[in-house]
């Protein structure tokens, strides 16, 4: 089964968490990077530039031996859709019409969901922003995994194993550890999700369906592009709980490896982050940063060190 993994609880910190500060300390020094706040009006366009590349890959999918078709989920559709999650992300942080529209920015969220096959983008803008709010929180951060998974998956094979089982983990964690009474835009989310899986399966076939769902589906696992799932905040280096990737998957992830930027000036579009890190380069450039999502996930995998343990989390009671 591998090495088993050599920490037995998380790392808990009594501190608040570190973006708050800084992002103070930067504007303080750097009051430009304000103008750098607000949406990219070109960020919907690729968005759904990327929705219309896939409605082309399905009439080409659909005639696809099974082999041949899972290959394309895994290398093509998967990667587009991870792409258009990362989509949902940025409009989360309502950066397709701006803050002065945030019904919009929901609705078209709804939308950039449909090739995702999986109905989440209403429930992710309620949990992430929390994310960013209480970062660490025992449980209003339902990014870190829960006792019951550090347990289970505590060696090499089991870690392989979380990394592939990733996508069930990230959709049922909240339902277990933080539940919400479902909104009716949720509702209207699901709803809208299932009548269009139901005319690409009737229209389009089987195959088309499950080129998407089974894209979404792997690309959130053991896949180069779902290596920021964990870059992102497992603790790589003792007491460091956020981490940036600058490399090249960058470009067609909305930049979302610019993680400490994010977290700083979740304000500023994905498209804009570099600029950020490069007006304040002092303050990111010696953090400990990744340059490669596959060596993450390698050493995630590999590392005694490393598991889903290595989170800082802070006591729920601190931070209200």
């Amino acid at each position: 089964m591998g090495q088993h993994v050599t920490r037995t609880d998380f790392e808990w910190s009594y501190t608040e968490e570190p973006h708050a500060s800084r992002r103070k300390e930067i504007l303080a020094k750097y009051p430009q990077i304000k103008k750098l706040f607000g949406h990219d009006p070109n960020f919907k366009w690729v968005a759904l530039g990327m929705m219309a590349l896939q409605a082309v890959l399905l009439m080409v999918v659909k005639d696809f031996s099974w082999p041949m078709l899972i290959l394309a989920s895994y290398c093509i559709g998967g990667v587009i859709n991870h792409s258009l999650m990362l989509a949902v992300h940025e409009i989360a942080h309502n950066q397709a019409f701006g803050h002065g529209q945030p019904l919009l920015n929901r609705w078209f969220g709804i939308f950039v969901n449909l090739p995702i096959v999986l109905p989440f983008s209403v429930s992710f803008k309620i949990y992430h922003l929390e994310h960013h709010r209480y970062q660490g929180d025992e449980i209003k951060d339902t990014d870190i995994p829960t006792y019951l998974e550090a347990r289970l998956f505590c060696n090499t094979f089991g870690k392989f194993c979380w990394v592939c089982l990733q996508p069930l983990f990230y959709a049922f964690r909240p339902l277990v550890t933080y539940p919400k009474t479902p909104s009716k835009l949720e509702v209207i989310n699901v709803i809208i999700q299932m009548i269009f899986n139901f005319l690409v399966y009737q229209y389009v076939g089987g195959k088309a369906l499950t080129y998407l769902g089974v894209g979404s589906l792997l690309a959130m696992g053991l896949h180069p592009v779902a290596g920021h799932f964990i870059s992102e905040h497992y603790m790589f280096r003792k007491g460091y709980e956020t981490y940036s990737y600058y490399g090249p998957l960058n470009f067609i992830t909305f930049n979302v490896g610019y993680h400490n930027e994010h977290h700083d000036f979740p304000a500023v579009p994905g498209s804009r982050l570099p600029e950020v890190k490069k007006i304040a380069a002092e303050y990111y450039d010696n953090l400990p940063q990744h340059h490669s999502w596959t060596a993450v996930l390698y050493d995630f995998i590999m590392d005694p060190d490393i598991g889903p343990y290595a989170r800082i989390k802070r006591k729920s009671k601190g931070l209200d």
